[in-house]
Formats: C-alpha cells, structure tokens, sequence
C-alpha cells in the first residue's frame, strides 16, 4: 500500500478515539456554536492550524481592514486538518486559505516527505471542493524548544515550496527566517516560557510577515 492510500485509509477509519471522541472535537463544537450565533460571510481569508494560529490573541486587531476567519484549534497536526476538513474549511467557503501545520507533525515522529504527502492531500481536497480557492502554506517557523529539528523543518518547508510553485493558486510564505538574527541566531526573546509559543514581541513578526504576503497577493 502506498503512502497516499495509507493516508486515505486512515482518513476512512479515524472515526472516534480513545475516550468516544476526536482530541480536538470540544474546540470545533465551540467554533461551531459561535458559527450558530453568527455564521461568517463566505468569501474571506480562512485561517486554520495549530497552535500558532489558536493563541493569536490580537489576530482582530492585526487583520484590521481584511476579511479574515481564524479557526486554529490546539496542537493540531495535517492530520487533524484533513479530518475536520469539511467542518472547519468547505462550510466557509474561503477566498484563501492560510494554513499552518507541520510543526507539531514532526515533533511526533513524521518525516518530512510523509507530512507533505497529507499537505497535497489537503491540497487536493480543497481544489476538488473549492476550485476557485487559493491555498497558502505558511511554513513551520523555528522555536528555542524545537531547534533539534530544525533540519526537518527546512526540508518539509522546502518540499511543499516545490510543490506550490508547480500548482496553481497555491503559495507558501516563508515563516521561517523572519526569527533569525544577522548573526544567523535565533531571536531568544520572542518565546513564553515553554520556549515554543510566541510572545508579545513574536507574534508582530509573525503578523507582519503575512500580512506584506496579502499586500503583494490582494
């Protein structure tokens, strides 16, 4: 069996876990009672990912001006992206979508060449389903708590680079240089405690960078 039936099988079978439910299914129903208190206009850029999107705190205020949904839900992998495919991405309908994923992938054991094969599987959904939308993988930025893997990061970013530039109306945004210093250090002071998630003088960087992407592609 090859890697994209694999995928696919586990797609068809990733019914309930451990516990009767998905890891992530409370933070999808909260999205969708908030969907069932206001259902968003269709059309806008859709944000969805990991944790670098979920604790974007002034996402509101840095997308001012730019119709943008933000629905990023835990410690979330492709995987999991894949799963809640039609629940966190068909249903909205977007212009755009800005993902990110791929850190916490490789964190569990993933290889680089298996996380892009699902990144094309997603790709391919979304030009199944949504043909007119535009896919933007925002690559996996570096961390103090993940420098190990650095190597891994660069080749998985480098991989789906490749990819989008032989696909149309898909792009990536480079996250991963913008931390570094001259020196070629990595910025030390953009993290929390965890040295992992961004901080207060990280996530400017981080909306910085993808919002100069949206100026150069309106």
């Amino acid at each position: 069996m090859n890697k994209m039936k694999k995928i696919l099988l586990f797609l068809l079978l990733a019914g309930p876990v451990a516990m009767g439910q998905h890891a992530f299914e409370n933070e999808i129903l909260a999205y969708e009672k908030q969907d069932s208190l206001g259902m968003p206009a269709k059309g806008q850029k859709l944000f969805i990912g990991s944790s670098s999107f979920r604790l974007w705190k002034t996402f509101d205020a840095d997308m001012k001006g730019i119709p943008a949904i933000n629905r990023g839900f835990g410690g979330s992998t492709l995987l999991d992206a894949l799963y809640y495919f039609d629940r966190m991405v068909v249903k909205y309908a977007p212009s755009w979508v800005f993902l990110y994923e791929g850190d916490n992938d490789l964190s569990k054991g993933q290889s680089p060449e298996e996380i892009a094969a699902e990144y094309k599987l997603f790709s391919e959904k979304l030009a199944l389903v949504l043909p007119a939308t535009k896919l933007v993988f925002v690559s996996v930025r570096p961390s103090l708590a993940r420098q190990a893997m650095v190597h891994q990061q660069k080749a998985l970013n480098a991989i789906i680079a490749t990819y989008s530039k032989e696909q149309k109306n898909r792009y990536v945004i480079d996250m991963h240089s913008p931390f570094y210093l001259p020196d070629g250090m990595l910025m030390p002071d953009i993290f929390v405690a965890d040295r992992l998630h961004l901080n207060e003088k990280g996530y400017p960087i981080f909306a910085l960078t993808i919002k100069e992407f949206i100026k150069r592609n309106p």
